[in-house]
């Protein structure tokens, strides 16, 4: 019998999306694991084809306890991705010990690992975006959840585990199955929602003398674009890595804004609002993710750029398919 594959997080944003390309690429011989709650992620379970669905705590259980069979890989994307959250016990355990222990497990079946870290590893961004490890303990975060994410990579370095595990630096990801996620959804999704209501998109002033509103940059990248380099690592395991997963190009905001109101044949109407009190200090203002590591792993594979990635969003999903 074929060893299967395990997806921690699986009913979320980036986690649905790996199922799906799994399926589609034949492939579903799947143990999904993620804590349903009480939201709508459940939602993008639907039309997934898999084994079973264990809640997290019962599956790191039968991890340990001898009852779940050794996987073919392990893609953990299973994390409080919260960066508000302020409960940092929490973060801990969730984000960092658990993750810890299932990367032991994994290793001890002969496994791949292929698990999430985070660009807010990188904090305010002085000490640059660079995934070579030797900067990694220069790193300083600015939310607690991008410190629970540091934290593993810290541990994983330490282990010499990287030529063995591989994780991924998320960047800016928008994409569809995201609609879950509340405040922490892309702005994309968002704003979609306040045009059709509103006719405006809100962006947040810039409270730093150096950027004028809306000209705050980031590293945006289209899910799927996330998705294939994830599976790359999972599928080709010839050594391992820490690795940065973004385009390599910075966009601004207002760029975001047009390519959506484009996107959805608008013309833009944006209006600026103040920096809320919660993020001053730890707000990224510029994020660009470095891919030369990337390249040099054998992804070869072109980024999706900001504006066509908003149009696939826009026309493929969010006007057609969110309400299916």
């Amino acid at each position: 019998m074929k060893s299967p594959i395990i997806v921690t997080g699986a009913s979320g944003f980036i986690g649905a999306n790996i199922v799906r390309e799994l399926n589609a690429r034949g492939c579903t011989d799947l143990i999904l694991v993620d804590s349903l709650g009480t939201d709508e992620k459940w939602k993008n379970l639907r039309g997934l084809a898999y084994e079973d669905l264990l809640a997290p705590d019962d599956f790191l259980a039968r991890c340990e306890d001898g009852r779940m069979a050794a996987p073919d890989a392990v893609i953990h994307l299973g994390a409080c991705s919260a960066t508000t959250e302020s409960n940092a016990g929490f973060l801990l355990r969730n984000n960092y010990r658990y993750t810890r222990r299932l990367c032991e497990w994994t290793l001890g079946h002969g496994a791949r690992f292929v698990y999430a870290s985070s660009a807010a590893t990188y904090g305010d961004g002085s000490q640059g975006y660079d995934d070579d490890t030797a900067k990694l303990d220069t790193l300083r975060p600015l939310n607690m959840y991008g410190y629970s994410k540091h934290m593993f990579d810290q541990w994983a370095l330490r282990h010499g585990l990287f030529d063995r595990i591989v994780g991924l630096k998320y960047f800016n990801v928008y994409g569809p199955y995201e609609d879950h996620k509340g405040d922490m959804r892309s702005l994309v999704n968002k704003s979609h929602a306040r045009i059709l209501e509103h006719g405006n998109i809100e962006l947040f002033a810039s409270d730093r003398p150096d950027y004028r509103d809306g000209e705050q940059k980031r590293d945006f990248i289209y899910v799927k674009d996330v998705v294939d380099m994830t599976l790359h690592f999972a599928e080709h395991r010839d050594g391992g890595g820490l690795f940065n997963c973004g385009t390599g190009i910075a966009r601004t905001w207002l760029d975001l804004a047009r390519a959506l109101f484009a996107a959805m044949g608008r013309t833009p109407n944006i209006r600026f609002i103040p920096m809320p009190d919660v993020l001053r200090g730890k707000y990224q203002y510029f994020t660009q993710a470095n891919m030369t590591k990337m390249r040099a792993a054998g992804y070869t594979k072109p980024f999706t750029t900001l504006e066509d990635g908003i149009r696939d969003y826009v026309q493929n999903y969010l006007l057609t398919l969110r309400n299916t």
